[in-house]
């Protein structure tokens, strides 16, 4: 949660008077569809726009459309002003800038809501980029994020999303992932990392870190030129195959979800270029984290998904998900099947990963599921890998090298003789427990001969139906109360009863107006308000 101090910065007065007058101009009180969303993020300013990019990354907690439409934000912001960014680098370094550098380009390489990236010269000849935080960008967000706060219940009401969208969980995560994103150090860890990690690889590589010159707001790295890896004119005229592009950066993802449990988190075609023969991976700012336990189940869901073998790929979502109510196992069985044998009535080489990944968070959503949001990211991350490359490569299937990647892995960590002694030790339990089968099928038939057998049988939605049934009971004795008053009012008029306004007696009037109260009552709960 944003600190007390912080959240007190900043004219907050203006920014809310500001923000009413984006919502009213795109008619905010009419609903809120995804097109909408993604104009008001812009109309809102950069900060806003870096909130929708990471919205546009969680499908657990906003429906894919509105998912699929923030992926279209700018990425680009008006750039600062050269001189705020000497000033910021100096401020960050203690010395002036002609002290560390020979030049600095003020014209920047890009320009986004946290930060801008600028290239530079540094004394000892080398080529590098800076990359410079916003003044004050901490101290912005914390104070929108606080307004974002305030504003959650009235959203729900007046646009009418009710339980759609769980703006609360959007902002929490939202600010958590921000206060990682401005904090430089992280990245260059997440640098180091990435390097350390693709060290024996030879066509990857990724920026270096200057961590004499790095703090928490100034990031100096190696500069790397090279082509974005969807320009194919460009790198075919190079000479660079684009079949092969695509393979080899498809299989690294795999190596770095599959082995190093530590992936790029937003792996579009901006932040990929070739140079030299390998593959750059920038802006390393956004990471996922896959522990090994999660590596395994993730492991064990695609296995699952090329056996057809619905009971495993039900028994890892329930692993890797917290279910948020009770569980229709039947229900979910039958719709993991219609899934899993929609894609297998495709060729391994044309399976849409991304596809069938939004299809299973879909599912685990419509079951009531909680991802982990490290899963979901991945998910995400996945989706965005296919779309690149389909943009510089549509030939090369993600899948395909999934698996291929996977089955190297499982030959890798074959061992004959590890799986021979369990096979034998498995072999030895399962004897000794068929041999207490007689006894156990003696006690069985004792048991039933005395009477003593016990079936606990459990009835697929059995509670609802419970509930239900109990509802609908409530409702019946309640229609026969205002059905008996309405007769008893239609007898009691035939009686002398005085006073009898309109010449029906008093007691009549009460049964009569208790009975339209019951009616009315029945009408609202079966009709307007239905139990859930």
């Amino acid at each position: 949660m944003p600190d007390p101090s912080i959240l007190s910065a900043g004219p907050s007065g203006n920014r809310l008077t500001e923000i009413l007058g984006v919502l009213k101009k795109h008619h905010i009180t009419r609903g809120l569809q995804p097109v909408k969303l993604r104009e008001i993020l812009e109309d809102l300013g950069p900060t806003y726009v870096k909130l929708g990019q990471i919205m546009s990354m969680r499908s657990d907690i906003l429906p894919e459309a509105y998912c699929r439409e923030l992926t279209r934000l700018r990425t680009e912001v008006r750039p600062l002003p050269y001189e705020t960014i000497r000033e910021i680098i100096e401020t960050e370094l203690g010395r002036p800038v002609q002290e560390v550098f020979t030049a600095i380009e003020p014209k920047p390489l890009g320009s986004a809501s946290i930060a801008q990236v600028h290239p530079a010269l540094l004394k000892t000849g080398e080529r590098v980029v800076v990359k410079v935080q916003r003044p004050h960008i901490r101290e912005t967000m914390a104070n929108d994020i606080a307004l974002m706060r305030k504003a959650v219940t009235l959203l729900k009401f007046t646009i009418g999303t009710g339980d759609l969208i769980d703006f609360r969980m959007v902002i929490d995560e939202l600010w958590k992932t921000s206060q990682e994103e401005m904090d430089f150090l992280k990245e260059a860890a997440n640098c180091d990392r990435f390097r350390e990690n693709q060290k024996e690889i030879s066509y990857v590589t990724c920026p270096l870190v200057n961590h004499q010159l790095t703090t928490p707001h100034l990031l100096v790295m190696s500069y790397i030129d090279g082509v974005q890896i969807d320009q194919i004119p460009e790198l075919t005229g190079l000479g660079y195959d684009m079949r092969e592009i695509g393979e080899k950066a498809a299989e690294n993802y795999c190596k770095q979800i599959l082995e190093d449990g530590f992936f790029h988190a937003d792996p579009h075609p901006g932040n990929l270029r070739v140079e030299g023969g390998q593959i750059a991976w920038l802006d390393l700012g956004m990471m996922g984290q896959l522990s090994d336990h999660h590596k395994q189940l993730f492991k064990r869901a695609i296995m699952a998904v090329l056996k057809n073998d619905i009971y495993e790929l039900k028994n890892v979502l329930l692993s890797l998900g917290e279910p948020k109510e009770r569980i229709n196992h039947t229900r979910l069985y039958t719709d993991i099947d219609d899934l899993v044998s929609r894609y297998l009535t495709m060729d391994l080489g044309s399976m849409d990963l991304g596809r069938l990944i939004e299809s299973l968070l879909d599912l685990v959503k419509a079951h009531r599921i909680a991802m982990p949001s490290d899963i979901t990211l991945l998910g995400r991350s996945i989706i965005t890998m296919e779309g690149l490359l389909c943009a510089c490569s549509p030939a090369v299937n993600m899948f395909q090298i999934l698996s291929a990647h996977m089955s190297s892995l499982l030959y890798q960590d074959l061992d004959l003789k590890k799986e021979l002694g369990r096979n034998a030790r498995q072999l030895y339990l399962s004897m000794g427990k068929s041999l207490e089968i007689p006894a156990q099928l003696s006690d069985l038939l004792n048991i039933t001969k005395n009477g003593q057998t016990k079936i606990n049988l459990e009835l697929t939605d059995s509670l609802e139906m419970q509930r239900v049934f109990r509802y609908s009971t409530g409702y019946l004795a309640l229609s026969i109360l205002a059905a008996a008053l309405i007769l008893g009012a239609c007898v009691l008029c035939l009686t002398p009863i005085r006073p009898a306004p309109l010449g029906i007696p008093w007691l009549s009037w009460i049964g009569f107006g208790l009975s339209a109260c019951l009616i009315l009552y029945l009408l609202f709960r079966i009709l307007i308000r239905p139990k859930k």
